[in-house]
């Protein structure tokens, strides 16, 4: 427990060393949905579904199997359409959004499955299928090693001294496997960067460095989705947290205002309810403050 809580008390720094995403006045946001809805077979799984998405924002979003998790990320990344709705980047409405528009949009994903190629060099994958070349096809194989360097150490840490642009991605433990794909997606300039249940299958200790990464695109100014079974790592560095149940929104809860404790008991909450009602909770609380400050007086 120790651990956790040291862990805990690094990831709310580097939160508190980001910009209040509250205060900020910045009317453009990279990503806005609003009201999406959508069924297959006539099986609502997203009823009348918002949220929005920040510059510089890391966003939680969990909820039970079924919650409508997938089909949520999959109308964000274009593999499925809206039967009901509106999806706006920067401000604007995007219809019949595609998987290739979703790319050119600055949408990037990083799945569990970590899609990279074990045997060739980290500078390699990351240049893979958009390499660096001269007219005549000659690769700047030198310019993509620095590139590598550059983007290894300054913008996402990478810290160990074993590790070179030309180290092989099989050398790699499972949390520099995820950190290496979002320096891949932040170097084609991603702006919005989904995370679909990058720590499962990670050890504590990759999933700790891993999610050093993901605190790393708040410091690139990029936005980023991370979906996560586990609340626990969602809360270590997101600013804010949305829960799905049963594709409805139930909530969206900024990390500096409520603990770890309370969302836990809030998922609970919905799950076992399907809602949380949070206008009666402050009330509950005010009552409870009100009555405390009696007894002191």
């Amino acid at each position: 427990m120790a651990g956790s809580t040291g862990h805990h008390h690094r990831m709310r720094h580097l939160r508190r060393m980001s910009p209040d995403l509250t205060a900020q006045e910045d009317t453009q946001l990279p990503l806005e949905l609003r009201n999406i809805s959508k069924s297959f077979g006539g099986v609502s799984v997203l009823r009348d579904v918002s949220l929005e998405l920040r510059k510089g924002e890391v966003l939680g979003l969990v909820g039970d199997n079924g919650a409508g998790k997938s089909t949520l990320i999959k109308i964000i990344t274009g593999v499925h359409q809206p039967d009901e709705g509106e999806i706006l980047f920067n401000g604007k409405k995007v219809a019949g959004l595609s998987v290739q528009k979703a790319r050119e949009l600055g949408v990037e994903t990083v799945y569990q499955e970590r899609a990279l190629a074990e045997q060739l060099s980290m500078w390699r994958n990351i240049f893979m299928g958009r390499p660096l070349s001269l007219p005549m096809g000659f690769l700047k194989v030198g310019q993509m090693r620095q590139v590598t360097a550059d983007l290894m150490g300054q913008s996402m840490g990478f810290t160990s001294a074993a590790l070179t642009p030309d180290t092989h991605v099989s050398g790699l433990s499972g949390g520099e496997r995820q950190g290496l794909a979002i320096v891949r997606a932040l170097h084609f300039e991603a702006d919005i960067i989904i995370l679909d249940e990058p720590t499962m299958g990670l050890s504590l200790s990759e999933t700790d460095k891993f999610l050093g990464f993901v605190a790393g695109i708040r410091s690139a100014g990029k936005s980023a989705i991370f979906i996560d079974h586990n609340i626990f790592h969602v809360y270590s560095v997101a600013d804010r947290v949305v829960v799905l149940d049963r594709g409805r929104v139930a909530g969206e809860f900024p990390t500096s205002r409520y603990s770890l404790d309370e969302l836990t008991a809030i998922m609970k909450e919905v799950a076992a309810s399907g809602r949380f009602i949070e206008p009666q909770r402050q009330s509950a609380m005010r009552a409870i403050e009100a009555d405390q400050g009696k007894g002191g007086s």
